[in-house]
């Protein structure tokens, strides 16, 4: 028996009200143990979600109340199903978002070069935007200092907002993605990784994103239109011949290594095999041939560049191009030219920026006659990293990579059965996925240049002349983990070692975020930390998150399961989709159209935010509506007040008595269907299903069967006794069918006259409301009684009459089957509508009419 077991029954308010039910019961869930996870409990009666951690780098918006609300409807139920439900909270603070925030705030930046100082201490934040615009340069374990500060505080807000919505989280289970645990987990797996061949470094054209100043994946990239300009540019063949190409990037002319045509195109067959000379630079340059090239784009010959895009990476791989690289590392070209390139033609463009060599390039190219025509401007897709503000570039750079089945047949084979295993809700959502894994083109680069985040757990060995060995990195144990590469020596090495001949360095790369969110399975269920844990956690049951990181989050989960346990780290997957805006566009920051909710939480009550939530689908886009709030604070208050009406006639002393009266058995017959169809509802993923048959029960047990029942309950004798009786089971019932939606007012209800949680409480089961039936019912016994007091209720509104007003003669018209119905119930009837008479007239007409006279 739990603590909350115990908890005493409350009795019922003289007032009851939803204002306060939040901190009331969130902080007695929390001194309970309501929501503890229970790890006695074998694998087969634990239900183990595996928690989206949510950026700690701003503010918790609306899209995250909508999905995270979900999961815990999900949470909720399986709890009631008698499962020991495994629900931990994470939080993602390390990577580029945290240190983006870092820098904005304390108007700082990391500089590794600089030596720690033990005395600096932070500016009081937030710092003016001059101080952003000039950075104060500090050390990297300064700055790391400084996130960890930022984010621990973050987290508190985030906690609490979490409990306010009263997400049913076991915040024993917290973890971090830079904690211990989680850098010893990440660092763990990528050892192994290392050990089997799975992870490998290389030297390797590198998208790169130079305003943070760090490669990316192709999991990270977005298109974004961008408007830009066609070049035609004239190059020079064998025998004075013209060669003309269009190029958006011009100032890549001195990176140009050959001219490429489609096999198949006439026009150029001739100079394939031959040499042409670029313009303004004199370099001679092949020209090869490769299907990837369009005829019908441009001139149909292509400029290839060492890099000017990922095709340029194809066409020089493929074609075993030379290399002549002039964009470095911060987005500026080079000081010195690439080999083959005249150095006097190419000083005026040294040092510039993309966009000025770009112009310069484009006046040297007009003054020597070899740019044809105007420049053509055009709109079209250039790619950026997801979190960046400038195009990517590509440079050659050594990085760390893991295995994912890009170039891979046999593991991306093996990684598509795995897609196919998984149960995904909705079930297109699968196709993301597959569409994903088919198109990989390389590898997961998985090494950052941040400062921020999981170290990468290697060292090189530095040679005689004090050059690193790349191909032998140095590894450490795993008991040591986790180690950080730029403050511990590596094994057999000590710190006065550290960039000597004959010594080491570290690697000063960390690990990319996903490379840790990845293993969100295993860091927080205690792989190779707690063996019986991990037993009754993994693999889990569900993974819920958002379906724009299924290429991104899921994938790499997927993948580091694969490669490290051989099976999928959950059985099912849901997909939440997007929340729009009331002009039915996407929510995002960079819109600036978010709606951040803890005004909304105090203003209508959590679960009135929480009502909204659900009315979502997964992977449904729903529109963020104020006004659905305030239905789902209606119902709410609906639901207490009904409660109390209910109870006060009795009905709490009246639980598990048998109901007997037609119109009390009809009401739990229909509740009976109502729980089947909750409940297959919820199995299937479906808590907007179940919300809405529960809710549309719940309005007619209100505005019909408590109306028709209420006289009758608060007589005596066994009609009275049954009425309460229903009244008891259906309360019990709905209260329970809510709860996963609408945990505050059911606790509330819950505790007048029951004893424990409602959140421990056996889901409602068709058995248990049938059991409570003496007898059969008729669901439609219900809907016709409820038909006929509507009509008489119709009658008197449209003579603007009191619902009390009495009704001195009411006849029933209906066929003569419908009127036999209609008499198991007519005592409840009359009495509801205050029908002093009702006469039957049978077989007038082909529907029942309640025809009044006043």
């Amino acid at each position: 028996m739990t603590d909350t077991a115990r908890t005493a029954r409350a009795g019922v308010p003289d007032r009851p009200t939803l204002d306060g039910i939040e901190e009331t019961w969130a902080r007695r869930w929390q001194e309970e143990g309501t929501y503890a996870f229970d790890r006695s409990r074998e694998r087969a009666d634990v239900y183990a979600i595996d928690t989206p951690p949510p950026t700690v780098s701003g503010e918790l918006h609306m899209g995250h109340v909508f999905s995270y609300t979900h999961t815990d409807t999900v949470a909720r139920f399986q709890r009631m199903r008698g499962k020991a439900v495994f629900y931990p909270m994470g939080w993602d603070d390390n990577g580029l978002p945290t240190e983006r925030r870092v820098q904005n705030v304390y108007g700082v930046r990391c500089d590794p070069s600089l030596p720690y100082d033990p005395d600096w201490t932070a500016p009081d934040a937030p710092v003016d935007e001059a101080a952003r615009r000039d950075p104060k340069p500090i050390s990297r374990r300064n700055f790391v200092e400084l996130c960890e500060r930022l984010t621990a505080a973050d987290e508190q807000v985030f906690e609490a907002l979490w409990r306010r919505l009263g997400l049913s989280v076991d915040w024993s289970l917290t973890y971090t993605t830079i904690g211990r645990v989680a850098r010893a987990a990440s660092q763990r797996a990528f050892l192994r990784n290392l050990a089997r061949g799975e992870a490998y470094q290389a030297e390797a054209p590198t998208l790169w994103d130079v305003g943070f100043a760090t490669a990316v994946a192709q999991a990270e990239l977005e298109d974004r239109e961008r408007p830009g300009a066609y070049h035609r540019l004239r190059f020079h063949g064998p025998d004075g011949r013209e060669v003309l190409i269009d190029t958006t990037r011009p100032e890549l002319l001195p990176a140009c290594v050959a001219l490429v045509c489609h096999p198949d195109d006439e026009r150029y067959a001739d100079l394939v095999g031959g040499a042409v000379r670029t313009p303004v630079f004199g370099v001679t340059v092949p020209v090869r041939a490769h299907p990837l090239a369009d005829p019908a784009k441009g001139t149909g010959i292509a400029m290839v560049c060492t890099f000017g895009d990922l095709t340029d990476v194809t066409w020089w791989r493929d074609l075993d191009l030379d290399t002549r690289v002039v964009v470095g590392r911060d987005g500026r070209l080079l000081p010195e030219p690439p080999d083959g390139v005249p150095a006097e033609r190419y000083a005026t463009l040294a040092g510039q920026t993309v966009a000025a060599a770009r112009r310069t390039l484009v006046g040297l190219l007009a003054d020597a006659g070899d740019l044809v025509g105007e420049p053509r401007p055009i709109t079209h897709p250039v790619k950026f990293y997801e979190r960046g503000d400038r195009p990517l570039e590509i440079v050659s750079t050594r990085q760390w990579y893991l295995r994912n089945g890009g170039r891979d047949a046999e593991l991306r084979a093996a990684l598509l059965d795995r897609g196919a295993e998984l149960t995904w809700v909705p079930g297109h959502m699968r196709h993301r996925y597959e569409h994903w894994v088919g198109g990989l083109t390389g590898d997961w680069l998985v090494s950052r240049q941040r400062f921020f985040g999981v170290p990468v757990p290697v060292w090189y060995r530095l040679d005689d002349a004090g050059e690193p060995v790349w191909s032998q990195p140095l590894t450490p144990d795993e008991s040591a983990l986790p180690v950080d590469p730029s403050s511990d020596p590596p094994p057999g090495f000590d710190e006065r070692q550290r960039g000597k001949p004959g010594g080491f360095i570290g690697d000063p790369d960390v690990l990319d975020t996903w490379a840790t969110s990845s293993l969100t399975p295993q860091i927080v269920g205690g792989w190779e930390t707690d063996p019986d844990l991990f037993a009754r956690v993994f693999p889990m049951d569900l993974r819920p998150q958002g379906q724009e990181i299924i290429r991104t989050w899921l994938f790499a989960t997927v993948v580091r399961a694969h490669l490290e346990h051989g099976v999928l780290p959950w059985r099912d997957t849901v997909l939440s989709g997007w929340i729009l805006d009331p002009d039915r566009k996407k929510m995002s920051k960079s819109k600036g159209n978010v709606v951040t909710p803890m005004a909304l939480l105090t203003e209508h009550g959590s679960d009135a935010v929480r009502y909204w939530a659900a009315s979502g689908r997964p992977g449904t886009d729903l529109a963020f509506d104020p006004a659905q709030i305030r239905i789902g604070r209606r119902l709410a208050t609906k639901l207490l007040n009904a409660s109390r009406f209910a109870l006060g006639l009795g009905a709490a002393d009246a639980l598990r008595a048998p109901a007997t009266a037609p119109l009390d058995t009809a009401m739990l017959a229909e509740l009976s269907e109502v729980v089947a169809t909750a409940t297959a509802a919820f199995d299937g993923y479906d808590h907007t299903a179940a919300l809405q048959a529960t809710e549309a029960f719940f309005w007619r047990f209100c505005d019909d069967y408590i109306e028709l029942v209420k006289e009758r309950a608060y007589g005596t004798g066994p009609g009275a006794d049954s009425a309460r009786a229903a009244l008891a089971t259906a309360l019990s019932a709905q209260l329970r069918l809510f709860a996963p939606v609408l945990p505050y007012v059911t606790e509330e209800v819950w505790s007048w006259w029951r004893y424990g949680s409602v959140h421990r409480a056996p889901w409602p089961t068709t058995y248990e409301v049938q059991r409570a039936v003496r007898g059969t019912g008729d669901p439609a016994l219900l809907r016709l009684a409820g038909d006929a007091l509507s009509q008489v209720r119709r009658a008197k509104s449209e003579r603007k009459l009191s619902m009390r007003t009495e009704v001195p003669l009411a006849e029933a018209l209906a066929p003569a089957a419908v009127l036999d119905q209609l008499a198991l119930v007519a005592d409840d009837l009359r009495a509801a509508g205050r029908i002093t008479t009702l006469d039957p007239v049978p077989d007038r007409t082909t529907e029942l009419v309640i025809a009044c006279a006043f």
